[in-house]
């Protein structure tokens, strides 16, 4: 199976940017399955119904959030009416949507995708995130119940997202890291067979801080006061991601590229 990971969507930019781009990228490479976190797709902080909507239009058969899921409020209701979009496994229990889904793909294969948030220097402790991704890989075992599996891990810290990633080797196909929108060096296949890599990076304007437009930021670090809010950048933007190739039998990894097209940063993809 070929899959498609896409990190965090920033803003209008990013948006617009997957609209264009992965159409192509969806034929080109003859994907299977894509997997978008959108979770930063309006306005920088959070996901509208209408934006969710443009990227499954664009070719997104899953949208993944994170902490910022629902600062769009009508995501409330839109995470109800659409089992596409995912929210983390160890939000809180009242939360509306669901942590994990069962996909199908154009071939009749199933395809696990879960989300969980790390605890490690995020804004508040969230629920224990390797007790509730064991219990779903438990339930969805890789060759049986799915013929793929992949794990977004939205937190801040690098060891945290490694950890995951050792702890679930072998009982997926995919554990990726999204949030801090920086893409790691670390693209590998564990000893247990599941691709790796510490952070998918953003799809957006790389000429940025995090994808922000740098003034108002530097603005902070610099003085410690800020002027204006934080707005997306809206220049060239990169489509940052993971590639990885399944083993449709056992549900292990058997290639992974990491992804990069377009804007600022150097080329990289499956070619």
């Amino acid at each position: 199976m070929k899959i498609l990971f896409l990190g965090d969507v920033m803003g209008r930019a990013g948006r617009a940017a997957v609209a264009d781009k992965l159409p192509g990228l969806r034929a080109a490479w003859k994907l299977d399955f894509v997997v978008v976190n959108g979770e930063n797709a309006s306005g920088g902080m959070g996901l509208t119904g209408a934006h969710a909507k443009g990227l499954f239009e664009a070719g997104a058969d899953c949208v993944t959030l994170g902490d910022h899921a629902f600062d769009q409020k009508d995501m409330l209701q839109a995470i109800e009416r659409d089992s596409r979009i995912i929210r983390p496994l160890n939000y809180s229990k009242v939360a509306p949507g669901r942590g994990h889904r069962v996909f199908t793909d154009g071939r009749g294969r199933k395809i696990l995708v879960a989300q969980v948030l790390g605890n490690v220097f995020m804004r508040r402790a969230f629920d224990d995130p390797f007790s509730a991704i064991d219990a779903t890989l438990r339930t969805h075992p890789l060759g049986g119940a799915v013929q793929a599996a992949l794990v977004d891990v939205h937190c801040e810290a690098t060891s945290e997202k490694m950890a995951m990633g050792h702890f679930c080797d072998g009982r997926a196909s995919l554990v990726v890291g999204t949030h801090t929108h920086i893409p790691t060096a670390d693209t590998q296949i564990l000893p247990g067979g599941t691709g790796f890599q510490g952070d998918a990076g953003m799809c957006g304007d790389y000429n940025s801080v995090i994808g922000m437009d740098k003034t108002e930021p530097m603005r902070r670090f610099v003085t410690g006061m800020g002027r204006e809010r934080f707005t997306p950048a809206m220049g060239a933007v990169t489509l940052s991601g993971v590639y990885v190739e399944t083993d449709d039998a056992t549900g292990r990894a058997t290639r992974i590229e990491m992804v990069r097209q377009g804007g600022r940063l150097t080329q990289s993809g499956p070619e």
